[in-house]
């Protein structure tokens, strides 16, 4: 299915709500009606059952924390909301990481560019809302953990 062909089977009661207008709330709520397909092709594989209800639980946090947040006065509140959704968005993106072998590739990377959408456009929205840019510090982190050295061979 594609977002066009969604898009047209939403009911009006969520099309007429102001909170329909965020695109990033359209998107979260595309990707938990196609993550359902995922979550049941990962429940039957009794290795990744606990995936699944992990990404269940993430994805639908995604759009339920912005439907919230859009409910909120404030716009710290809102933002802090906002920075909820950027978690579940950034923990169901990881869930798919893991679940990438049962899954396939062709939806893997479908999902984790949605989610990677959805994620830009909150880091968008919440320094807006909170009135400050969010960005890590730039100190480097040291020596690269993954890089192959001459003391730890790689296995092979």
């Amino acid at each position: 299915m594609t977002y066009e062909d969604w898009e047209r089977t939403v009911p009006p009661e969520f099309t007429g709500d102001p909170l329909w207008n965020m695109e990033v709330y359209r998107w979260s709520l595309f990707l938990a009606d196609i993550a359902l397909k995922d979550v049941t092709k990962l429940i039957g594989d009794r290795r990744t059952i606990g995936l699944a209800n992990q990404l269940s639980e993430a994805v639908g946090s995604i759009g339920a924390n912005i439907s919230e947040g859009y409910s909120r006065q404030s716009g710290k509140d809102q933002a802090r909301f906002y920075e909820y959704a950027l978690g579940s968005a950034r923990e169901s993106r990881t869930w798919y990481y893991d679940g990438r072998h049962v899954l396939g590739e062709r939806v893997f990377d479908h999902r984790v560019k949605l989610l990677t959408k959805i994620i830009k456009n909150l880091l968008v929205i919440v320094p807006a809302q909170r009135g400050y840019k969010l960005q890590e510090d730039e100190e480097p982190y040291g020596d690269d953990p993954l890089a192959p050295s001459a003391e730890v061979p790689m296995p092979e």
